[in-house]
């Protein structure tokens, strides 16, 4: 169990069946948000559309799940705001570990660049909350395909580097 008081067991035994969207096996999805009710949903989202999902309530979390399953996960979908840790900080760590993690950020705080400070790299993109069902599968089925475009508005990428 982990801390977010689910099983990880459900993504991890799903089998590799060809992704509906994607054309290939199931793409994984590292999902960091500590809003119970918005992980889970979002979780179900996902799951619904065939990705696999492996959550967690926080950054540790996300850095624990993230060493046993590095070679797995093929995006990192996180809130900014995070209890112990700026989910922007977070990513900048583990793509320090693999350049090629893909990450979009959800956040509802996007015009506070105080809170939203991403660094300008390539396969970083934004999805704003509240969002859709439609808004997430699409976001994440674009960026992972390839097709979507780096959209956080430019102030997001001001370098700022107070906590």
């Amino acid at each position: 169990m982990n801390q977010c008081g689910g099983l990880q067991e459900k993504a991890e035994a799903m089998p590799a069946d060809i992704h509906p969207i994607c054309g290939s096996a199931p793409k994984t999805v590292l999902l960091v948000e500590d809003e119970d009710f918005v992980r889970g949903v979002t979780c179900e989202l996902l799951e619904y559309e065939g990705y696999r999902v492996l959550k967690a309530c926080n950054a540790e979390e996300a850095r624990t799940i993230f060493r046993r399953k590095r070679s797995e996960i093929a995006l990192l979908l996180t809130d900014v705001v995070l209890p112990d840790r700026n989910g922007c900080d977070l990513a900048q760590g583990l793509r320090a570990l693999a350049p090629q993690l893909l990450v979009i950020f959800i956040s509802g705080y996007f015009d506070n660049p105080y809170t939203l400070r991403p660094v300008q790299e390539s396969g970083t993109f934004y999805l704003p909350k509240p969002f859709s069902a439609e808004a997430l599968i699409g976001k994440v089925s674009r960026v992972l395909l390839g097709t979507d475009k780096q959209d956080a508005p430019a102030h997001a990428y001001e370098t700022l580097r107070t906590a």
